[in-house]
């Protein structure tokens, strides 16, 4: 999808079309979630501080995340996806990959589908998206983002190498910030240059994954789409608009966070095995902790306790940090609730609080329980927590 969250808002709201528009907490610490396409000429771009932002493009429109619109325009996506095949893998909220391979019977080949998915999409959800038609999944990806917004770029099989050939390296997945000017430095410019690259040298410098970039460089990806596997965790993340200096503060905005991990968990049936915890200081130094549980969990009193607990293996004194950001992960998924057990706990009480705060949400849209901890100052109250919630596949990508 094209800027996807910004579209949305901007079909929503007929006065933010045609302008500048960043979707993210108003603070100018906080992060921008999504960039229109009337934004990014002036360097604005999603994961950029809003302050950032806001210098390169004064006149822009901030809007706060919504969350609950985004899951139904791609729910409704999703839908024309899986009228041509259904061998549908979804990267994130708004991005997937099709095998239509065996639906070309019915609708047309992989350029054609494309087109009648990207016609019906615009139809029904007033939004646009944009496509790659390849013979892998590594090339299609790369197609898709190279003509947006509403673009349509087919790659034969026969043409995979000439076409990947001319692209920047930082166009491989994984290779971001970090990794591009390390390449550039050993002389590797293009995709070119890395599927012509000696797979011992790539293996010198990115160990086991060398071998994966120069096939991958060459067009060579035998992944098949995966329709049906699960996510890879589960997430909160909240970055504040003052710095957290106690373990109380510390420990209620866990609890928050843990709360939202699992009303998620518990709308899309699974339980986590480990607990994730991330922490960003004032200096922006980031820092994650995990820790395994004997059973998995999907309640917040139980999620909560477990990233205390990954909390205090920081080692730090009330008083001796700043954190701006705190997140808490839920991984090694499992589909169902955790297995009962033979006498009532803590755990099966939460759970059971869980299930009641979920139909109390769903049955008046959207109004939330809390607990009497989860209250706190205006001036404490988080920028980004409304958007932050996430599911995702893990990619490997570095960005």
């Amino acid at each position: 999808m094209d800027a996807f969250f910004a579209s949305v808002h901007q079909r929503d709201d007929p006065s933010l079309r045609g302008k500048p528009v960043l979707v993210g907490g108003r603070s100018r610490r906080s992060v921008v979630t999504a960039a229109s396409y009337e934004a990014r000429p002036f360097g604005c771009r999603s994961a950029m501080p809003m302050g950032e932002a806001l210098r390169l493009c004064p006149h822009a429109i901030v809007v706060e995340p919504a969350r609950g619109k985004y899951e139904e325009a791609s729910r409704e996506v999703f839908d024309v996806f899986r009228r041509y095949t259904p061998l549908v893998e979804g990267l994130s909220i708004d991005e997937a990959f099709l095998d239509v391979t065996a639906s070309r019977a019915l609708f047309g080949d992989g350029t054609t589908i494309a087109r009648k998915i990207k016609e019906d999409v615009r139809r029904e959800t007033r939004l646009t998206a944009s496509a790659g038609v390849a013979p892998c999944k590594f090339v299609a990806k790369v197609a898709s983002d190279l003509k947006k917004p509403d673009g349509l770029v087919v790659v034969p099989p026969e043409r995979v190498r000439e076409f990947l050939a001319p692209l920047p390296i930082e166009r491989m997945w994984g290779v971001g910030p970090k990794t591009a000017p390390h390449l550039r430095a050993l002389g590797f410019a293009t995709l070119g240059d890395l599927a012509d690259a000696p797979s011992h040298v790539l293996e010198r410098h990115l160990g086991v994954w060398g071998e994966q970039v120069r096939l991958l460089a060459r067009g060579e990806d035998t992944r098949a789409v995966e329709p049906h596997g699960l996510a890879k965790s589960i997430g909160s993340e909240e970055t504040f608009e003052n710095d957290l200096t106690t373990r109380d503060e510390i420990s209620r905005a866990l609890l928050d966070q843990s709360a939202r991990v699992a009303q998620r968990l518990l709308a899309e049936g699974y339980s986590a095995h480990t607990i994730v915890v991330k922490v960003k200081y004032a200096d922006f130094t980031l820092k994650t902790r995990q820790v395994p549980l004997a059973e998995p969990v999907c309640d917040t009193t139980s999620i909560h306790r477990a990233a205390c607990t990954t909390f205090d293996r920081f080692g730090l004194d009330d008083g001796l940090f700043r954190v701006r950001l705190t997140g808490i992960g839920a991984a090694g998924l499992v589909e169902g609730p955790p297995p009962k057990l033979l006498f009532d706990d803590a755990r099966t009480r939460g759970l059971a609080i869980e299930s009641v705060a979920a139909a109390i949400a769903d049955k008046f849209s959207g109004v939330a329980l809390r607990r009497a901890t989860q209250l706190e100052s205006p001036e404490n109250r988080t920028l980004n927590a409304a958007g932050s919630s996430h599911a995702s596949k893990d990619r490997g990508r570095d960005r």
